[in-house]
Protein backbone atom coordinates (compact mmCIF):
# COMPACT_ATOMS: atom_id res chain seq x y z
CA UNK A 1 0.00 0.00 0.00
CA UNK A 2 1.51 3.36 -0.97
CA UNK A 3 1.91 6.33 1.34
CA UNK A 4 -0.33 8.51 -0.76
CA UNK A 5 -3.39 6.28 -0.45
CA UNK A 6 -6.41 8.55 -0.45
CA UNK A 7 -8.70 8.41 2.53
CA UNK A 8 -12.15 10.01 2.17
CA UNK A 9 -12.57 13.38 3.87
CA UNK A 10 -14.73 13.67 6.96
CA UNK A 11 -16.90 16.15 5.06
CA UNK A 12 -17.49 13.63 2.29
CA UNK A 13 -18.37 10.92 4.78
CA UNK A 14 -20.75 13.28 6.57
CA UNK A 15 -22.42 14.20 3.28
CA UNK A 16 -22.84 10.52 2.39
CA UNK A 17 -24.25 9.75 5.84
CA UNK A 18 -26.60 12.74 5.73
CA UNK A 19 -27.82 11.90 2.23
CA UNK A 20 -28.35 8.26 3.15
CA UNK A 21 -30.19 9.20 6.34
CA UNK A 22 -32.41 11.77 4.60
CA UNK A 23 -33.34 9.34 1.84
CA UNK A 24 -33.93 6.66 4.46
CA UNK A 25 -36.24 8.90 6.50
CA UNK A 26 -38.36 9.70 3.44
CA UNK A 27 -38.54 6.06 2.38
CA UNK A 28 -39.21 4.79 5.92
CA UNK A 29 -42.05 7.27 6.44
CA UNK A 30 -43.64 6.41 3.12
CA UNK A 31 -43.56 2.62 3.57
CA UNK A 32 -43.96 2.44 7.37
CA UNK A 33 -47.46 0.85 7.30
CA UNK A 34 -46.15 -1.91 5.02
CA UNK A 35 -43.11 -2.34 7.26
CA UNK A 36 -45.42 -2.80 10.27
CA UNK A 37 -47.31 -5.51 8.40
CA UNK A 38 -44.09 -7.19 7.27
CA UNK A 39 -42.73 -7.29 10.83
CA UNK A 40 -45.98 -8.68 12.24
CA UNK A 41 -46.14 -11.36 9.57
CA UNK A 42 -42.54 -12.34 10.31
CA UNK A 43 -43.13 -12.52 14.07
CA UNK A 44 -46.65 -13.98 14.26
CA UNK A 45 -47.27 -15.45 10.82
CA UNK A 46 -50.19 -14.66 8.55
CA UNK A 47 -53.19 -13.32 10.48
CA UNK A 48 -56.60 -14.99 10.59
CA UNK A 49 -58.89 -12.30 9.28
CA UNK A 50 -62.61 -12.40 8.92
CA UNK A 51 -63.72 -12.49 5.32
CA UNK A 52 -65.37 -9.09 5.68
CA UNK A 53 -62.02 -7.54 6.46
CA UNK A 54 -60.25 -8.90 3.44
CA UNK A 55 -60.88 -6.91 0.28
CA UNK A 56 -58.62 -8.26 -2.38
CA UNK A 57 -55.66 -9.35 -0.27
CA UNK A 58 -54.48 -10.17 3.23
CA UNK A 59 -52.33 -7.01 3.14
CA UNK A 60 -55.32 -4.74 2.59
CA UNK A 61 -57.28 -6.64 5.23
CA UNK A 62 -54.45 -6.32 7.74
CA UNK A 63 -54.12 -2.59 7.09
CA UNK A 64 -57.84 -2.16 7.69
CA UNK A 65 -57.67 -4.20 10.88
CA UNK A 66 -54.74 -2.21 12.26
CA UNK A 67 -56.44 1.08 11.43
CA UNK A 68 -59.73 0.00 13.04
CA UNK A 69 -58.13 -1.32 16.24
CA UNK A 70 -55.13 0.96 16.69
CA UNK A 71 -55.84 3.98 14.52
CA UNK A 72 -53.33 5.87 12.40
CA UNK A 73 -50.78 5.62 15.20
CA UNK A 74 -50.82 1.84 14.89
CA UNK A 75 -49.90 2.05 11.22
CA UNK A 76 -46.83 4.12 12.05
CA UNK A 77 -45.53 2.16 15.03
CA UNK A 78 -41.76 1.90 15.11
CA UNK A 79 -41.18 4.94 12.89
CA UNK A 80 -39.44 6.97 15.63
CA UNK A 81 -36.68 4.44 16.41
CA UNK A 82 -36.25 3.84 12.68
CA UNK A 83 -35.69 7.55 12.06
CA UNK A 84 -33.39 7.83 15.09
CA UNK A 85 -31.35 4.84 13.89
CA UNK A 86 -30.87 6.04 10.32
CA UNK A 87 -28.29 8.79 10.91
CA UNK A 88 -25.93 6.74 13.11
CA UNK A 89 -26.64 3.75 10.87
CA UNK A 90 -25.38 5.48 7.73
CA UNK A 91 -22.71 7.51 9.56
CA UNK A 92 -21.12 4.33 10.94
CA UNK A 93 -21.64 2.38 7.72
CA UNK A 94 -20.14 4.89 5.31
CA UNK A 95 -17.25 5.74 7.65
CA UNK A 96 -16.18 2.11 8.07
CA UNK A 97 -16.98 1.14 4.48
CA UNK A 98 -14.98 3.96 2.90
CA UNK A 99 -12.03 3.43 5.26
CA UNK A 100 -11.95 -0.29 4.54
CA UNK A 101 -12.26 0.34 0.80
CA UNK A 102 -9.27 2.68 1.01
CA UNK A 103 -7.26 0.15 2.98
CA UNK A 104 -8.10 -2.71 0.63
CA UNK A 105 -7.88 -0.84 -2.67
CA UNK A 106 -5.22 -1.80 -5.18
CA UNK A 107 -2.19 0.37 -5.80
CA UNK A 108 -2.97 0.99 -9.45
CA UNK A 109 -4.34 4.27 -10.78
CA UNK A 110 -7.96 3.15 -10.66
CA UNK A 111 -7.93 2.00 -7.01
CA UNK A 112 -10.67 -0.48 -7.91
CA UNK A 113 -11.56 -3.22 -5.42
CA UNK A 114 -11.91 -6.85 -6.33
CA UNK A 115 -15.28 -8.45 -5.59
CA UNK A 116 -13.78 -10.25 -2.59
CA UNK A 117 -12.25 -7.07 -1.14
CA UNK A 118 -15.52 -5.20 -1.67
CA UNK A 119 -17.40 -7.94 0.16
CA UNK A 120 -14.94 -7.70 3.07
CA UNK A 121 -15.39 -3.92 3.26
CA UNK A 122 -19.18 -4.17 3.08
CA UNK A 123 -19.29 -6.97 5.67
CA UNK A 124 -17.03 -5.12 8.11
CA UNK A 125 -19.08 -1.95 7.80
CA UNK A 126 -22.31 -3.93 8.14
CA UNK A 127 -21.12 -5.67 11.31
CA UNK A 128 -20.05 -2.39 12.93
CA UNK A 129 -23.36 -0.75 12.01
CA UNK A 130 -25.43 -3.67 13.32
CA UNK A 131 -23.66 -3.66 16.69
CA UNK A 132 -23.98 0.12 17.02
CA UNK A 133 -27.69 0.36 16.20
CA UNK A 134 -29.16 -2.99 17.33
CA UNK A 135 -30.98 -1.58 20.42
CA UNK A 136 -32.99 0.81 18.23
CA UNK A 137 -34.05 -2.01 15.88
CA UNK A 138 -35.11 -4.09 18.91
CA UNK A 139 -37.31 -1.19 20.04
CA UNK A 140 -38.72 -0.78 16.52
CA UNK A 141 -39.75 -4.44 16.36
CA UNK A 142 -41.36 -4.40 19.81
CA UNK A 143 -43.29 -1.22 19.11
CA UNK A 144 -44.55 -2.59 15.81
CA UNK A 145 -45.75 -5.86 17.35
CA UNK A 146 -47.07 -4.79 20.75
CA UNK A 147 -50.48 -4.10 19.23
CA UNK A 148 -50.77 -7.86 18.60
CA UNK A 149 -49.63 -8.95 22.09
CA UNK A 150 -51.25 -8.71 25.49
CA UNK A 151 -48.80 -6.23 26.97
CA UNK A 152 -49.63 -5.30 30.58
CA UNK A 153 -47.86 -1.95 30.31
CA UNK A 154 -47.22 -1.04 26.67
CA UNK A 155 -44.17 0.93 25.67
CA UNK A 156 -45.00 4.64 25.43
CA UNK A 157 -42.23 5.56 23.04
CA UNK A 158 -38.68 4.95 21.87
CA UNK A 159 -36.77 6.26 24.88
CA UNK A 160 -39.27 4.76 27.32
CA UNK A 161 -38.80 1.38 25.63
CA UNK A 162 -35.01 1.69 25.72
CA UNK A 163 -35.05 2.48 29.44
CA UNK A 164 -37.47 -0.34 30.27
CA UNK A 165 -35.62 -2.96 28.24
CA UNK A 166 -32.30 -1.92 29.81
CA UNK A 167 -33.81 -1.97 33.32
CA UNK A 168 -35.86 -5.16 32.99
CA UNK A 169 -33.66 -7.24 30.67
CA UNK A 170 -30.24 -5.61 30.77
CA UNK A 171 -27.76 -5.50 27.92
CA UNK A 172 -28.94 -8.90 26.73
CA UNK A 173 -32.40 -7.51 26.02
CA UNK A 174 -31.03 -4.53 24.09
CA UNK A 175 -28.97 -6.88 21.95
CA UNK A 176 -31.51 -9.64 21.50
CA UNK A 177 -31.48 -10.86 17.91
CA UNK A 178 -27.89 -9.67 17.40
CA UNK A 179 -26.54 -13.02 16.19
CA UNK A 180 -29.06 -13.46 13.35
CA UNK A 181 -28.72 -9.74 12.64
CA UNK A 182 -24.97 -10.20 12.19
CA UNK A 183 -25.74 -13.10 9.88
CA UNK A 184 -27.71 -10.55 7.91
CA UNK A 185 -24.55 -8.70 6.92
CA UNK A 186 -24.58 -11.14 4.03
CA UNK A 187 -27.18 -8.72 2.65
CA UNK A 188 -24.74 -5.81 2.34
CA UNK A 189 -21.94 -8.19 1.38
CA UNK A 190 -24.03 -8.97 -1.70
CA UNK A 191 -25.69 -5.60 -2.26
CA UNK A 192 -22.71 -3.26 -2.27
CA UNK A 193 -20.40 -5.31 -4.52
CA UNK A 194 -23.34 -5.79 -6.88
CA UNK A 195 -24.04 -2.04 -6.71
CA UNK A 196 -20.41 -1.22 -7.57
CA UNK A 197 -20.32 -3.73 -10.44
CA UNK A 198 -23.55 -2.44 -11.93
CA UNK A 199 -22.24 1.13 -11.76
CA UNK A 200 -18.99 0.03 -13.42
CA UNK A 201 -20.99 -1.62 -16.21
CA UNK A 202 -23.18 1.46 -16.72
CA UNK A 203 -20.16 3.76 -16.71
CA UNK A 204 -18.36 1.55 -19.26
CA UNK A 205 -21.47 1.43 -21.43
CA UNK A 206 -21.74 5.22 -21.45
CA UNK A 207 -17.98 5.71 -21.76
CA UNK A 208 -17.78 7.74 -18.57
CA UNK A 209 -16.66 7.33 -14.95
CA UNK A 210 -18.76 6.06 -12.06
CA UNK A 211 -18.75 9.40 -10.25
CA UNK A 212 -20.28 11.06 -13.33
CA UNK A 213 -23.23 8.69 -13.68
CA UNK A 214 -26.61 10.38 -13.72
CA UNK A 215 -29.30 9.96 -11.07
CA UNK A 216 -31.32 7.45 -13.17
CA UNK A 217 -28.29 5.17 -13.55
CA UNK A 218 -27.46 5.37 -9.84
CA UNK A 219 -31.09 4.66 -8.96
CA UNK A 220 -31.10 1.68 -11.32
CA UNK A 221 -27.90 0.25 -9.80
CA UNK A 222 -29.20 0.79 -6.28
CA UNK A 223 -32.61 -0.77 -6.98
CA UNK A 224 -31.33 -3.84 -8.83
CA UNK A 225 -28.62 -4.56 -6.24
CA UNK A 226 -31.10 -4.10 -3.36
CA UNK A 227 -33.69 -6.42 -4.89
CA UNK A 228 -31.04 -9.01 -5.69
CA UNK A 229 -29.56 -8.96 -2.17
CA UNK A 230 -32.95 -8.87 -0.41
CA UNK A 231 -34.25 -11.84 -2.39
CA UNK A 232 -31.21 -13.97 -1.58
CA UNK A 233 -31.01 -13.09 2.14
CA UNK A 234 -34.67 -12.61 3.12
CA UNK A 235 -34.97 -15.83 5.21
CA UNK A 236 -32.56 -14.46 7.81
CA UNK A 237 -34.97 -11.64 8.60
CA UNK A 238 -37.64 -14.11 9.62
CA UNK A 239 -35.12 -15.86 11.90
CA UNK A 240 -34.00 -12.53 13.32
CA UNK A 241 -37.48 -11.74 14.65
Amino acid sequence: MTADTHFPSSRGLLCNAGAGAAAGVIAATFVCPLDVIKTRFQVHGLPKLAGANVKGSVIVGTLEQIFQKEGLRGMYRGLSPTVLALLPNWAVYFTIYEQLKSLLSSDDATHQLSVGANMVAASGAGAATTIATNPLWVVKTRLQTQGMRNVVVPYRGTFSALRRIAHEEGIRGLYSGLVPALAGISHVAIQFPAYEKIKMYLASRDNTTMDKLGAPDVALASSVSKIFASTLTYPHEVCQY
